[in-house]
């Protein structure tokens, strides 16, 4: 049986990226595996689907329902940003780079999970070390992923791992000019028109439990807060009927990635919980935050704490 290898539901360039690159890596070490995501390809996010045209990758295989497979795991290791049934399927492996999540395993299983900016970081190191030459156009996909995880080492989550990792794959890639790839990226990541509150809603958005309650973290990152002006009510209006599904908040982070902070859009029972938690006050429903970029550095933390997890 081929192992599947899958990354988080919503998956964004790194998710997508690593699926291609561990499943690559794994098929070169003798196994069957192949790359797989939660979406269908038509649904994929426009930065992803610039970056895949870009490289010419194919997308991954469409993967709903792990029952009964061989899963791997990238970017992420929580069962509610898996597909259905994850639980009960045969988990392999696990290679990310947040906070450790809440799958089990009956047996030992490759386990690598590394502070890093992007999983496309632990994975290069994974060649290395494997002796494995990464093939041309998926380092330039594990490029795209760690220029887009670290915001082009803007983020707090930027390492030196990650810059290395960069300055590795650029030569194997082909990629001169870096900047020019990111903003190609950007442009593509933050364009709005023609697309429904909903969509840009969950372009880039997890769902997270807080001692019991479900809170939702959207991003869009963004060259300018102007680009979403005329959108935003209609953004509201998705977050209240995402927050009616049986969520304690909904919080959107539209970051702006000249001024290098971000404006978060809050819905929730208990707004002064989420005030406290980034020591600011509420203005109607949103603040601006200089310097919040990372939702898995900046934004998760703080909740975790306001709430006691």
């Amino acid at each position: 049986m081929a192992i599947s290898v899958v990354g988080h539901a919503n998956p964004d360039t790194d998710s997508v990226t690593s699926a291609i690159a561990l499943a690559a890596l794994l098929t070169a070490q003798g196994m069957e595996a192949k790359a797989c995501m939660q979406i269908d390809a038509k649904n994929l996010n426009p930065e992803s689907t610039t970056v895949l045209k870009r490289f010419g990758l194919a997308a991954p295989e469409l993967l709903t329902d792990a029952a009964g497979k061989d899963i791997a795991l990238v970017d992420f290791s929580d069962l509610a940003q898996g597909p259905a049934n994850l639980a009960s399927a045969n988990l392999v492996a696990v290679v990310d780079h947040h906070k450790i999540g809440d799958v089990t395993t009956n047996n030992p299983i490759l386990f690598r999970a590394e502070p890093v900016g992007c999983t496309g970081t632990v994975l290069n190191k994974m060649f290395k070390e494997a002796g494995i030459a990464i093939p041309k156009n998926i380092a330039g996909g594990m490029l795209a992923a760690i220029l887009s995880d670290t915001v082009n080492f803007k983020s707090p989550t930027c390492t030196d791992a990650d810059k290395a990792a960069v300055a590795d794959l650029k030569v194997v890639a082909g990629v001169s000019d870096t900047d020019e790839l990111f903003m190609e990226m950007l442009k593509a990541k933050s364009a709005v028109a023609g697309v429904s509150a909903k969509d840009l809603l969950f372009r880039d958005y997890k769902d997270f439990d807080m001692k019991g309650s479900k809170v939702g973290v959207g991003q869009l990152e963004l060259a300018t807060l102007d680009q979403v002006a005329d959108v935003r009510g209609d953004l509201m209006k998705a977050m209240e009927a995402v927050k009616a599904e049986g969520r304690h908040s909904v919080l959107l982070m539209l970051t702006d990635v000249v001024k290098e902070g971000t404006d978060l859009v809050v819905l929730s029972d208990d707004p002064a919980l989420i005030e406290k938690a980034f020591n600011g006050k509420l203005e109607g429903n949103s603040m601006w935050i200089p310097g919040m970029m990372s939702r898995k550095k900046q934004t998760i933390p703080n909740l975790q704490k306001a709430f006691g997890c």
